[in-house]
């Protein structure tokens, strides 16, 4: 009886064995498979980093290239001045049969004494119809100061003709007066005193005493 109990005994204390070392085996088998999974995580993770920094890079480059081609400095540089451009072609839109000295821009000089009141001189007799109060005028004209000469306009230099209502108070005096009865392809002188013109202390810069053009009336309407 007492061999039959110590055999169980040693049975009981094998099984007890095995079965400690089937947990212990159990566990260090559960370990390997969290530290496995740890490892897979580890290394997505790791893998997602580096395709997101490839990205960043990527955008990188392309704000650099970006602002490379609209750097402020390169905004900034001056552009190269305009070439010149020469006169119209159809500049100026001189009347059919009219003088082909209106087709060239006159010298003017100044006058001389002391001008009283306003003064028309032809010079080219146009054929057109004449001018009326009313009526709005196209011309070219060159202005100077009649006691020096000196240039101070001239539709010319813009290669662009001056249109206005004649008699209406949109220009001088002398204008609205001295070119009724003006006709179509004529060149006329007016002396204008300063009374009809800016006066003789303007203001914006306007010229001031007495003055002098010369006008070309290229149409009517």
């Amino acid at each position: 009886m007492a061999e039959q109990r110590t055999a169980k005994q040693e049975r009981r204390a094998a099984a007890k064995a095995a079965a400690a070392r089937a947990a212990q085996v159990k566990k260090r088998n559960q370990a390997l498979a969290g530290a496995g999974a740890g490892l897979a995580v580890l290394v997505v993770l790791v893998a997602v980093f580096f395709i997101a920094r490839a990205g960043d890079d990527g955008e990188d480059v392309g704000s650099a290239a970006l602002t490379t081609t609209a750097s402020p400095t390169a905004a900034a540089e001056p552009e190269a001045p305009a070439a010149t451009q020469p006169p119209a072609a159809d500049f100026p839109p001189v009347p059919d049969g009219a003088d082909p000295a209106l087709k060239t821009k006159p010298q003017v000089k100044a006058g001389s004494g002391t001008l009283a009141k306003l003064a028309v001189t032809p010079l080219v007799k146009g054929k057109g119809p004449a001018a009326e109060a009313g009526q709005t005028i196209t011309v070219n004209y060159v202005g100077v100061s009649y006691t020096t000469g000196e240039e101070f306009d001239a539709s010319w230099n813009r290669s662009e003709p001056f249109s206005f209502q004649l008699g209406t108070g949109g220009v001088i005096p002398g204008w609205d007066q001295g070119l009724v009865g003006a006709t179509v392809g004529s060149r006329v002188q007016l002396d204008i005193p300063a009374d009809l013109a800016y006066g003789e202390n303007p203001q914006g810069g306007q010229p001031a005493g007495p003055l002098r053009f010369v006008i070309d009336v290229l149409g009517l309407q």
